[in-house]
């Protein structure tokens, strides 16, 4: 795996993405994931704090403990997509269910995926391989580009440098659907878990946000929980999605990205982590070195990408070079 996946960075470093019409969006997102690795491999942190960790239990792990046996992959997708207009409704359901008078807009379709991951590399190596990707299918910056985050404050501030550093303007979208997850697990503040009140109370404030106004939905739910007299206990997973909301105010335009045919979601790099981390390298009893994990996630995401034959193509090719150098060959002349 590790001899096979040698030339990945190269074929794709001379390899030019076809070209898009300026009215085509370019869409980025970034997300991580951890692969359970050998002990020797694990980054100095984590490796420093498994060694300091004490275990309640010997036997299992209590509350709040972790293993630290995990090192994080980041992975990234770049994708061409035609901008689909919307509306609030088109992507929650209004109180009550639809109706069948109109159907549902659907949203931008992806097309021309390209994903790398690198559990070696840091997150910021990854994310520049991701805009080298972007610059290659728009290098005079000429289309809109709109980048999904989670709200992971690290990932955001690399997002942010590596744009500044290329000088491209970037529109940053948070996932909405953390942001609906965030309400579910406020909900519960308010309604039992079997209460049916309680998806019209999520819808309703998913509406909300999705028409731009995240603040006056905040101030529901905290004017909600105060009226309640609710204890910090009961109300801490209302004031944590609150808190989640106003880190992220910036990012939650909506109303805004569904004028402008947007993506809102950033289900395609959840579901890269799921099939290029989760299916192979999160077996269960696995324990991966750096130089294996990193094939087989780059070889991975070649597949994936649509690019395997052409690789082994340049690959073998490049193999030939290797064993058979040959210095003279420039110098050959044809005869006359």
């Amino acid at each position: 795996m590790r001899a096979a996946a040698v030339d990945i960075a190269a074929f794709y470093a001379a390899r030019t993405p076809d070209p898009a019409a300026s009215t085509t969006l370019l869409v980025l997102s970034v997300d991580g994931k951890g692969i359970v690795m050998r002990p020797g491999h694990l980054r100095e942190a984590t490796r420093k704090a498994a060694e300091r960790a004490t275990r309640t239990f010997r036997t299992r792990l209590s509350a709040g403990e972790k293993t630290c046996r995990k090192r994080m992959a980041t992975l990234a997708v770049v994708h061409d997509a035609d901008p689909a207009v919307r509306r609030p409704h088109d992507i929650i359901a209004p109180p009550g269910g639809r109706t069948t008078h109109r159907t549902p807009r659907k949203g931008p379709k992806a097309r021309a995926k390209w994903l790398t991951a690198s559990v070696e590399h840091d997150a910021d190596q990854v994310i520049a391989a991701a805009f080298d990707e972007a610059e290659a299918r728009d290098p005079q910056h000429r289309r809109c580009w709109v980048v999904l985050v989670d709200g992971a404050e690290h990932q955001l501030e690399l997002l942010h440098a590596e744009a500044a550093r290329r000088g491209v303007t970037i529109h940053v979208v948070l996932d909405i659907v953390h942001v609906i997850e965030k309400l579910w697990a406020a909900s519960r503040c308010f309604h039992t878990a079997t209460d049916p009140d309680t998806e019209t109370w999520v819808g309703t404030q998913a509406a909300r946000i999705l028409a731009g106004d995240a603040s006056g939905s905040v101030t529901g739910i905290r004017t909600q929980a105060d009226r309640l007299g609710l204890s910090a206990d009961q109300r801490a997973a209302a004031d944590w999605a609150c808190r989640y909301l106003e880190n992220n105010a910036a990012h939650l335009h909506y109303d805004q990205a569904l004028r402008a045919g947007w993506p809102i979601a950033s289900g395609i790099v959840e579901g890269t982590a799921r099939h290029l981390v989760a299916d192979r390298l999160d077996i269960t009893g696995s324990r991966w070195t750096v130089p294996g994990a990193e094939a087989v996630l780059t070889l991975r995401a070649l597949i994936s990408n649509g690019d395997f034959p052409q690789y082994w193509t340049f690959h073998t090719r490049r193999e030939h070079e290797r064993l058979y150098p040959r210095p003279d060959q420039h110098n050959n002349e044809l005869p006359a």
